[in-house]
């Protein structure tokens, strides 16, 4: 509880989590069951991370054929909950589906998407929030019941460009909204140190399941060492908690208190290992 009260990013309760995919590649060659383009081959990891402690919460093995959203659309969120997805998840009906069952989204539109303009909120005067739309989707116009969505448009300095999304959620801030795609990044680096601290860009065997389990023990090791990371007191960062972590394997020491003290000698132990005349 203390952990998670350092990491908490947002004041709002409801539980927020992210939604995307990674493609791993493999050789096709070598890989023949992992067809994905031509000439090669991948393993796609379809992943749902918890904010809560940027934990991973749910995962799907597939190839690299199969559509992100078609593994998402078999997947159940509670009620309340907030995901966050980019615009590769526009399916309006599935959209429809978790609307009807009290689950928020946060996305992007594609560019070619129909809409038409129902109303429009006022937006705080010299904000970087450009409009708060209401709008309805111009696929659900012979739908008695079309879902009201807010289309939001965010000016971003960085980037120098205006970022649209698109939200269920009839109460939070336009600047809260986008503030929740913008944390939508934590599922990237998420992808990038699990491809770069565990390894799983080359694999120890070519079968479906030697593939498969090797993926599930990395996510397995970067669930344990996401949450030392979420209760240790010391400033981590991640890669070098899994490399400090590596070496000490051999060593005796109390896991808790190395978490927070890395650099303290080691624990001497009471009896020594007694030597056998031989």
């Amino acid at each position: 509880t203390e952990a998670r009260a350092r990491k908490r990013r947002f004041r709002f309760r409801n539980p927020l989590v992210s939604l995307d995919a990674t493609v791993i590649p493999v050789s096709l060659s070598m890989f023949d069951w992992a067809a994905y383009r031509h000439r090669k081959g991948a393993v796609k990891l379809h992943l749902v991370l918890n904010h809560d402690g940027y934990l991973p919460q749910y995962a799907v093995l597939s190839d690299g054929k199969t559509a992100d959203v078609t593994v998402a659309q078999q997947m159940e969120f509670a009620p309340g909950t907030i995901v966050v997805m980019d615009r590769g998840y526009e399916d309006h009906g599935w959209w429809r589906t978790l609307a009807l069952n009290g689950v928020y989204f946060v996305s992007r539109l594609k560019d070619n998407t129909g809409y038409g303009i129902v109303g429009e909120r006022a937006v705080p005067p010299g904000s970087n929030i450009l409009r708060d739309e209401e709008i309805t989707l111009v696929s659900e116009e012979r739908h008695p019941q079309p879902m009201r969505l807010r289309r939001i448009e965010v000016w971003v300095p960085e980037k120098a460009d205006t970022l649209v999304f698109v939200t269920n959620h009839p109460n939070l801030a336009a600047s809260t909204i986008a503030a929740i795609y913008q944390d939508r990044w934590q599922i990237e680096l998420f992808f990038k140190a699990i491809k770069q601290a565990v390894r799983i860009k080359t694999f120890i065997g070519t079968s479906v399941n030697a593939v498969h389990i090797q993926i599930w023990t990395a996510l397995i090791a970067m669930l344990l060492v996401r949450y030392l990371h979420l209760r240790s007191r010391w400033n981590w960062s991640l890669s070098h908690l899994f490399a400090l972590l590596r070496q000490q394997l051999f060593v005796y020491r109390d896991l808790w208190s190395w978490l927070d003290e890395p650099f303290r000698p080691p624990i001497d132990l009471d009896q020594p290992q007694l030597t056998l005349p031989l």
